[in-house]
């Protein structure tokens, strides 16, 4: 039946990318699977296709599987606030036994020329949103006795270091450590983990021609990562409940 069968898995950034191999993943084996996308109604119809044909194939009834999936813009002039968007989220879905937010703007600008807005946004949906989502679904993981949690930071923010063209992203995906081990140390004792993967350069349907030259390049393997690859770690972390509060690299050696 699967590690995770009957369990409600929620994917912030789940319509492409490392979120849907992750998806995939989690339908795989066993768990009822929601997914939340930006504003491609395309990608979203595309994800709810490959999981029902993935629950089919495993020889489950896709009609009583129960995956879904919507649209929900967070953050920036046209997207909802993270308060608002949190908000929304968990009004659609059944209270999350597993939350996996693979989802974070990314902003390349140097330091001195980042502006508020700039700080803001990236703040707002790649530290507050996060911070808010773990907060509104941690008392119930706590009541049920079991729950997992996973975030994605950025290639790179294991750790506090310098960044120098992405300094307001790297601050806020850095606090998502410190975020993880907090719900950690708070809910470890109810059966609750809580961790951050850290990806390294990966190449996605979002990646244009250039970034894969680049991927390639900094590698020490010479070759980008792929979803599928991160996938495969998002899953065995989220089964071993013996990792619980740890930033985890899955970057190929990478030094960028």
């Amino acid at each position: 039946m699967g590690n995770f069968y009957g369990k409600q898995a929620l994917i912030i950034g789940g319509t492409g990318g490392i979120g849907r191999a992750a998806a995939l993943g989690l339908a795989g084996r066993g768990a009822v699977v929601t997914v939340t996308g930006g504003s491609s109604q395309k990608r979203l119809d595309a994800a709810l296709a490959e999981l029902t044909a993935g629950t089919v194939n495993a020889g489950r009834n896709p009609e009583k599987a129960g995956h879904s999936g919507f649209l929900c813009s967070i953050g920036g002039p046209e997207g909802l606030s993270p308060e608002k968007a949190a908000a929304l989220i968990l009004e659609k879905v059944p209270a999350p036994d597993i939350l996996v937010l693979a989802w974070g703007p990314f902003k390349k600008i140097p330091l001195e020329k980042t502006n508020a807005g700039d700080w803001r946004y990236l703040i707002e949906t790649n530290i507050l949103f996060p911070g808010i989502m773990v907060s509104s679904v941690l008392h119930a993981m706590i009541n049920k006795g079991w729950g997992r949690i996973l975030l994605f930071g950025g290639t790179k923010t294991g750790e506090i270091r310098g960044f120098s063209s992405t300094a307001a992203y790297g601050t806020a995906k850095t606090a998502l450590g410190t975020l993880a081990k907090s719900a950690a140390k708070n809910a470890g004792k109810a059966g609750v983990t809580c961790n951050v993967i850290c990806p390294g350069l990966t190449d996605t349907e979002y990646s244009c021609p250039e970034e894969k030259i680049y991927h390639r390049e900094q590698n020490p393997q010479g070759k980008a990562l792929n979803p599928e690859e991160i996938a495969r770690i998002v899953l065995e972390v989220l089964e071993n409940p013996a990792i619980n509060g740890a930033v985890i690299p899955v970057d190929g050696g990478v030094w960028i």
